[in-house]
Order: C-alpha cells, then structure tokens, then sequence
C-alpha cells in the first residue's frame, strides 16, 4: 500500500507538471518554434497578424486531435465501462484543472469571479447548465465503446447548425441564404433518415439539441470557460468519489493497484484539460469565422474513428441523408469564407482611406 500511496503521489505531481509544461509552453513558445521551420514567406515575412493566425490555427488543429484521441480513450482502458472512464475522467480533469490554476497563478481570478455570487438564486442559475455538461461528457465517454459512435459523432456535425437556429429564433438573428440552405439541407438529411429507420437515434438529439442551450446559458450568465469548468467538475467531483466508493469499488481497486491504469488515468485528465486550454486559446486568437470553420474537424475525426478504430456500423443506406447533412455543412463553411473574405476587403479598404 505505501508503494501505491508513493506512486500516486508521484503520478499527481507528473499530472500537475505535465499540465503546467505542456499549456504554457505550448501556447507561449509556438511562435518561436514555428519561426524555426523554414516557411519564411508565410511566416518570417507575415505581419503579427497573420503569425497569430497561423498559431491559432495550429492550435485548434491540436485541439481538435486531442479530442479524437479523447473519443478512442474509453476502448484503451477495457474492462472499464463508458460510465467508469467518464466518472475517472472527470476526477482526472478536476485535479488537473486545479493543478494547473495553482500553478498558473489563476486559481485566485476564478474564485473572485464565483464569491461575487451573492444569493442562492444566482447560484441556481451558475448551475443550472451542469447537468447538460455532464451528461455530454458521459455520452462522449460513453457513446464510442456502446455502439453510438456514428450517431454521436453526428450530433456534433449538427450542433453548429443547430446554433445558427437557436441564434435565429432566441436573438433575432438573420440568416443568410447560405444558411438558410444550411438549414434546409440538414433537415432533409435529418427526415430522410428517419423515414429509412422510422426513427432517429437519441445521442445525435441530445448533442444537438441539448450542448446549445448549455453555451447559451453560460453566455447568458457572461461566465468564461474556464470558469465554467471548474464550476462543473468540482460539483462533479464529489458525485464521483461517492460512485467508485459505492457502486463502483471493483474499479476503484483495478485502478488504484495498476501502474498502467493509474498513467492512463492521469493521461486522460492530461490530455483533457489540454484540450480545453487549446481550443478556447485557438477561439481568443481566430476570427469567429475561421474557428467556427475550423470546429468541423473534430466531428470529422470522431467520425472516420467510430467507424475505423472503434468498429462502429455505419450502412450504406445511411450515405443519402448523413450526405445531405454534409451538404448543408458545406454550405455553412462557405458563408464563413465569404464572411472572412468580406471582412477583410473591408480592413483593406479602411486602411487605403485617407487621414483627415
């Protein structure tokens, strides 16, 4: 037992260094270490602008491989079920969450943020999106490892499409043709599929149905993500520990006596937090249009890996309406270009105006 308290030990203090070295050192240092490779015409010669782009856009890369990894990472730690790995990853994310804030210096910024909460009803309004959160998490968990992998990953292709509807109907937001189509062909993939299966699977409803209402609440309440996250993993981690003690002891044994398991927990709270950190540094450094373009990738990879590692079904009847989804995928993506191309027309133009 004091062999396996000592590697513990050992373990949360890699996590916490590991957490520290790879965020900071990541995001601080890309510049440096990109300017090394020889693309001198992109970036040695590009303005601070562009070099900014170019890290942000790396990042998101970065950060949305972390999250396919992510999706694999339950198939990894058999016999563990998909409920197991997200109650682990969970604690994993929290201490190493937290981990980081103390390191970083940050923790404090939080704190003061959440005791500017006075009364019990902004409380309940702070909370009231935790559970959508969690239930996400556990689906993404879950969902890869229970024969949902497909149907998960396609919740997420939706979910931006069903963002430009709540948009519309919640802020009075006006669509563009484009997205109008967007919309139009997303619903004729989603109908065709339910003709064909006289149904349509839960987990594609619940991501695409339930994740927008969780980020506009959180941006009703003006909350950031990091706060956020700490909100909801430390609400979660109580719940947890009482899971592993009293329903899941089996696993709390199998971990706590396994060298692999005990780095491979670790790692998922690694590789957790470290996603977070680079997408929501990938959303400060983006033009709303590039991210929002960018985003795309990580249900593409959760996709192709449901089907190829994970060894979910995926039928051929399903090619007509998860196609014409992709359709309106492509239409919103080609907003986003012109958007951008607009945008940038218009800084062009500001900066050729004389000054009077």
């Amino acid at each position: 037992m004091l062999t396996i308290d000592l590697f513990n030990d050992y373990c949360f203090t890699v996590l916490l260094m590991s957490i520290s070295i790879l965020s900071n050192a990541f995001a601080n240092t890309l510049t440096t270490t990109v300017s090394r490779i020889p693309l001198p015409a992109i970036w040695t010669a590009g303005s601070t602008q562009q070099r900014t782009l170019i890290s942000g856009v790396v990042l998101a890369v970065l950060s949305n491989v972390l999250f396919g990894i992510l999706y694999a990472y339950s198939s990894f730690l058999a016999p563990l079920s998909g409920t197991q790995v997200f109650i682990w990853r969970m604690l994993g994310m929290w201490v190493a969450l937290v981990g980081y804030l103390i390191i970083s210096g940050r923790l404090g910024l939080h704190i003061d943020k959440l005791k500017a909460l006075r009364t019990a009803k902004q409380w309940a309004w702070l909370l009231l999106p935790t559970p959508i959160f969690l239930s996400q998490f556990w689906l993404f968990m879950w969902a890869p490892v229970n024969g949902q992998g497909v149907q998960t990953a396609m919740g997420y292709f939706l979910f931006p499409l069903t963002m430009v509807l709540f948009g519309c109907l919640l802020f009075g937001e006006k669509l563009s043709r484009l997205q109008w189509l967007a919309v139009g062909f997303a619903a004729l993939g989603v109908g065709s599929e339910i003709v064909r299966t006289q149904s349509i699977s839960w987990a594609t409803l619940w991501v695409c149905g339930t994740y927008p209402v969780y980020y506009i609440l959180r941006r009703l309440q003006g909350i950031g993500a990091v706060t956020g996250l700490l909100v909801d993993l430390t609400i979660c981690a109580p719940f947890a520990l009482a899971y592993l003690l009293l329903f899941a002891p089996s696993s709390l044994g199998l971990v706590s006596g396994s060298a692999f398991f005990i780095m491979m927990i670790a790692g998922l709270g690694v590789l957790s937090v470290w996603a977070m950190k680079t997408n929501v540094d990938a959303s400060q450094m983006l033009p709303v249009n590039v991210y929002g373009m960018m985003s795309y990738l990580e249900p593409a990879l959760l996709f192709v890996l449901a089907i190829t590692v994970l060894g979910n079904s995926f039928e051929s009847a399903m090619i007509y309406s998860y196609g014409l989804i992709w359709v309106g995928i492509a239409c919103l993506i080609t907003h986003g270009i012109r958007q951008l191309r607009q945008a940038r027309r218009n800084i062009q133009s500001l900066a050729k105006e004389p000054i009077t």
